[in-house]
């Protein structure tokens, strides 16, 4: 089964970060990867620019809007995800406890599957 491994970092977090501290963090994020990869769990991984350079799109009634980022009315923002291959829910929230962004932020794990599916899934 597949999951999405979102990172939620709290807004702010990376301009607080000198850049070697950043550079360290993302060089931490890749060697991750790169274990998971060996593993045969990666599906794919990617950190995201933040939310500022974001826009959100909503279509209502025939029109669409935008707003511009960064978006304020959230505490936090998707930094980055990894997609994992793993046969259980248990095993891809292990590796979300690995994940090094896991000690500074929020990793949120979501299993894939179609929207319309109610209930708990094991």
């Amino acid at each position: 089964m597949n999951y999405m491994l979102l990172i939620l970092e709290p807004h702010g977090q990376r301009a607080a970060r000198t850049d070697a501290e950043g550079r360290d963090a993302y060089q931490q994020m890749l060697d991750y990867a790169a274990v998971l990869d060996a593993r045969g769990q990666l599906v794919a991984a990617q950190s995201l620019r933040s939310d500022s350079e974001g826009v959100r799109v909503r279509a209502r009634n025939g029109k669409a809007a935008t707003i511009d980022g960064p978006f304020a009315e959230s505490k936090e923002m998707i930094g980055g995800y990894f997609i994992v291959d793993v046969p259980t829910r248990a095993e891809a929230v292990a590796i979300a406890a690995e994940i090094p962004a896991a000690r500074y932020a929020t990793v949120e794990v979501r299993e894939f599957g179609p929207c319309f599916e109610r209930g708990e899934r094991t």
